[in-house]
């Protein structure tokens, strides 16, 4: 089933222990829609500036996404963003923020993306959420992703968006900040009391959690010997997820526990290259190939360990 995904495309400017590079595709809707190409359909609302490269648009093309949603600006640049990751892979210290043209971002669905049955807001102002929303029909499921400065800035709006989703992702920090709790099954029992019925929580080296109504499920980061570029991680892990579950069809307890599989397989591939570099040469059989690795992880016998002293 195909999946609608709305947020931003940009260029990034990043820095890390391992290198650095400049102009960068990137942006959560890039990241997002790429991973999830590799299970479904996907069908992007975003816009860039007249400096977003042709090679970009036949790159993402070449992945099977719909840029019929794509708004190009002759007037203005490509959001860019400016940050590196060299005191801690897992935060991002951010030098320069430039919106250029995605400060103008109003999006309009048209008559086909209204029907979509999967939609994925992606981390951008949840006015412009609460408006997709407002625009879409009946959609089988709606997933959307935050950060800290809507929390901080735009708490009553974004709460009004949560109340409206069926799936939240959020990190630990997000989620604590959101709710005021200290521990994470309290900090998720609170989200799914404002309406969403799926809570994934992402904890980086550390895994991942999911709540649902069918209880907790605790998944392990796929872990590497190194680490080029934690940019995109949590986006690239939310497609490889939605579209997981949409290539399935169902919303099924297994089901959404293979996704979140799937999204740390997608994740753990995401950061061994700069921007979307690992993902262009990314296959089916590696993603198969190390889905089955992280499934070992969860189904070796662990009876001795539980054996009477």
């Amino acid at each position: 089933m195909s999946i609608l995904v709305v947020g931003s495309v940009a260029y990034d400017n990043l820095e890390t222990p391992a290198g650095k590079r400049d102009d960068v595709l990137g942006g959560a809707a890039t990241h997002f829609s790429v991973a999830a190409s590799f299970f479904t359909d996907v069908h992007l609302v975003g816009i860039v500036g007249h400096d977003f490269e042709d090679a970009h648009i036949e790159f993402l093309r070449g992945r099977g996404i719909n840029l019929n949603g794509l708004e190009v600006v002759t007037t203005g640049k490509t959001f860019r963003w400016t940050g590196s990751y060299l005191n801690d892979l897992n935060s991002a210290e951010t030098h320069d923020t430039q919106l250029g043209v995605f400060a103008e971002f109003d999006p309009t669905l048209d008559e086909e993306q209204k029907t979509k049955p999967y939609l994925f807001l992606a981390n951008i102002h949840p006015q412009l959420q609460l408006k997709v929303l407002d625009q879409m029909e009946t959609p089988q499921l709606v997933a959307m992703d935050t950060m800290n400065l809507w929390i901080n800035t735009e708490r009553d709006a974004l709460q009004k968006v949560i109340e409206r989703v069926d799936c939240l992702f959020v990190n630990d920090g997000e989620a604590k900040l959101l709710t005021g709790e200290s521990g994470m099954l309290a900090a998720a029992k609170t989200l799914r009391a404002w309406g969403p019925r799926i809570v994934v929580i992402k904890r980086g080296e550390y895994g991942s959690l999911l709540f649902t109504d069918a209880g907790i499920f605790s998944a392990p980061a796929f872990l590497l010997d190194s680490i080029a570029d934690p940019t995109g991680a949590g986006d690239t892990f939310a497609g490889g997820f939605l579209g997981s579950v949409a290539r399935a069809g169902n919303l099924e307890d297994e089901t959404l526990r293979r996704g979140v599989l799937f999204g740390t397989v997608m994740a753990s591939f995401q950061v061994q290259g700069f921007g979307l570099d690992r993902l262009r040469t990314l296959t089916r059989d590696e993603i198969e190939g190390r889905f089955s690795q992280l499934g070992k992880m969860l189904t070796a016998d662990t009876s001795p360990l539980f054996a009477k002293a």
